[in-house]
């Protein structure tokens, strides 16, 4: 049987930033990541001022400066009377007033060079976790499978669940999970962006529906919000039907709705908000969505998954090396991360059961042709766009790069 320290299973941004840090430290780190490369569309593509402040501090800033990407510094809704802006991210603290729009695969592609540096992380590519080795009831290891089928099993002190929502770790740990609920899906597609068209991330909402426009320079990533559960009766009305709700909802966007040639180019994101009950076994820890899926409502679940990633790395390095890691120590992790992640999931069910299943079901305010009451607010006082800008940018609670993990910034070969 192979051995490293810690194995992680997933290669998203929770599980490469934790296989960085504690690599960083000095532990033995495998990342089991399932696919060949990274290159999957529609996946998060937010890297939020909290986390480009990390990234200074691990001093890859330089080399995500060279990284194709769209700074957004304010968020709007378009009302019938125009835009209006609900979050200014120029009024926040510390040197980042933005977050940046990336797409994921160079992201994750600039962690896993940076990973390559140092002689204790191993990314493993074309390997599936298939199930969890126990001895005496205590995680020992995983199971995998490569593309070829090969099998094998890799024993470790710790295995680091960070592979998404529907997490095959999590599931076989036997970890309780709480289920919020969510009236929305969402259908992902793209059309084309002209330079003067809406810059960052744009909301147009109507009666029983909605529409964010993402601005990714010179296309839209767009996220059409549909009734839980409607997916199919939607598909079966057939793409025209769709190309004219897209039209009626923002007419600009009606010539390039050819673009989107078939509804086999809409993606569906199935929306979950969940949490565990408890994030760890003896042996196993979850973090980012294998330990809570949020809601895509203000695009923060990568923010969170990397907070988790760095507060992990943080509570478990030292123990790992001394070899005296116990589920004490993992339970660590949760009791730091619990507050952020409980209070922004609040924050989260609020704006579904007040706006988003209103707005789907054509029975809020905005839905009759009125403004909102918050949006009205925000009019009256515009300073308190920063409010939103904050929660959505930094979080709660951000997490810093402990110090065995700093580096003085530096341009990475890139791979």
């Amino acid at each position: 049987m192979e051995t490293t320290g810690v194995v992680v299973v997933g290669g998203g941004p929770a599980g490469m930033v934790a296989g960085l840090l504690l690599a960083r430290a000095g532990v033995e780190v495998t990342v089991l990541e399932k696919h060949g490369d990274f290159l999957r569309d529609f996946r998060g593509d937010t890297v939020h001022a909290s986390t480009l402040t990390l990234l200074d501090e691990l001093g890859l800033g330089p080399s995500f400066s060279e990284v194709p990407h769209q700074l957004v510094d304010r968020m709007q809704v378009l009302l019938d009377s125009g835009p209006q802006t609900m979050a200014d991210l120029s009024r926040l603290p510390g040197p980042h007033k933005h977050i940046a729009f990336v797409p994921q695969w160079d992201f994750l592609d600039l962690l896993a060079d940076a990973g390559k540096r140092e002689p204790t992380f191993t990314l493993r590519m074309n390997t599936e976790f298939t199930g969890l080795v126990r001895k005496n009831g205590k995680v020992t290891g995983v199971r995998y499978r490569t593309a070829g089928g090969e099998t094998g099993e890799l024993a470790s002190d710790l295995v680091i669940a960070a592979d998404g929502r529907s997490s095959p770790v999590r599931e076989q740990a036997g970890l309780p999970v709480h289920e919020f609920g969510a009236p929305m899906d969402v259908w992902w597609f793209r059309v084309p962006r002209n330079p003067d068209e809406p810059s960052g991330g744009t909301g147009r909402f109507s009666r029983g529906q909605g529409l964010v426009l993402i601005n990714r320079g010179d296309y839209f990533q767009c996220a059409y919000l549909i009734r839980k559960g409607t997916d199919r009766q939607l598909r079966a009305e057939g793409i025209e039907a769709f190309r004219q709700r897209m039209a009626d909802l923002v007419p600009w966007l009606a010539e390039r709705m050819e673009t989107v040639e078939s509804l086999d180019d809409v993606k569906l994101l199935d929306v979950k908000l969940d949490r565990l009950r408890r994030w760890h076994g003896d042996g196993v820890l979850c973090i980012g969505d294998a330990a809570h899926a949020m809601s895509p409502i203000g695009g923060v679940g990568i923010n969170l998954a990397v907070q988790d990633a760095v507060a992990a790395a943080t509570i478990v390095a030292a123990p790992l090396r001394r070899g005296e890691l116990s589920p004490k120590v993992l339970a660590k992790v949760r009791r730091r991360r619990w507050f952020p992640t409980a209070a922004t999931q609040a924050f989260q069910r609020r704006i579904q059961d007040s706006f988003l299943k209103p707005t789907l079901t054509g029975t809020s305010t905005i839905a009759q042709g009125k403004v909102p009451s918050v949006i009205r607010l925000i009019r009256r006082f515009p300073r308190l766009q920063v409010v939103p800008g904050y929660l959505v940018a930094i979080g709660l609670r951000p997490e810093h790069a402990p110090a065995f993990a700093r580096r003085a910034p530096e341009r990475i070969e890139r791979s």
